[in-house]
């Protein structure tokens, strides 16, 4: 039995992933942005699922639910599932939070960022710590895209991987699914929309005890190319320990 936080398991691919892995006997650390929102996995917390609150586009709250899941003990693995497609928050919620959450939750066994192939769309360009002021050319600075922020968070990925050789690392394109996200007119399965990453959070299977792979339906794939340059995955998180105040040890 492994015990498996996953951020964002109130609905979607989370919460689908959350049920699975509680169907197999395993133990789940299950999360939603509020404790209100809790009430939406009460059928898993009855069903002995562990609940975390917190807001990830608020730092603060993101250092709370690193301490909620601490409190709880160790896990095995985490899946960084949480993410918004639009909105002001986006580098927050999509890149800022999975990286604060790696450096400050107790070490895992594996951990598993959720990406998209829009990814390969993305640009390396990073946000100023203020999305909405202006440059020293006194033009706006570019917001984060989901694309961008996909690059970013597949790149972070690929970087722990690198830093970190006794975690098993990995990126997973969950396809286009039929969720509050994805629509309900998204062609993919949505059951092999969260088949990866439980399987990369729980299985022995030799391939899945693999690390810095970007995985679709349990296949690698080939990633765009900047996620693999050290010079950017350094600028990444230069730039993420600048905006959090933490860096990965």
């Amino acid at each position: 039995m492994a015990r498996v936080f996953i951020t964002g398991s109130a609905d979607g691919l989370g919460r689908a992933t959350a049920l699975t892995l509680i169907d197999d006997g395993h133990e789940v650390l299950v999360h939603a942005r509020s404790t209100a929102r809790l009430a939406a996995v009460q059928d898993l917390l009855d069903r002995g699922a562990l609940g975390v609150a917190g807001d990830l586009q608020d730092m603060e709250q993101t250092r709370d639910v690193a301490g909620q899941v601490n409190r709880h003990g160790p896990v095995d693995a985490v899946i960084h599932n949480a993410g918004v497609f639009d909105g002001p928050h986006i580098f927050e919620v999509n890149v800022v939070a999975p990286y604060l959450l790696t450096a400050l939750i107790r070490r895992p066994r594996r951990l598993i960022y959720v990406s998209s192939g829009m990814h390969r769309g993305g640009r390396t360009a990073l946000p100023g710590r203020d999305q909405g002021s202006t440059g020293q050319s006194g033009q706006p600075q570019r917001t984060t895209t989901y694309s961008d922020s996909k690059l970013h968070v597949t790149a972070l990925s690929a970087a722990v991987a690198r830093l970190w050789p006794e975690v098993l690392s990995n990126a997973v394109d969950p396809g286009w699914v039929p969720t509050k996200m994805g629509g309900p007119g998204a062609p993919d399965d949505l059951r092999l929309g969260h088949l990866t990453q439980e399987w990369l959070a729980t299985s022995d299977d030799p391939e899945a005890l693999t690390s810095g792979g970007y995985w679709y339906h349990q296949h690698r794939r080939n990633a765009h190319p900047a996620v693999h340059e050290r010079k950017f995955q350094d600028t990444l998180l230069d730039h993420l320990a600048g905006v959090t105040g933490e860096r990965l040890a």
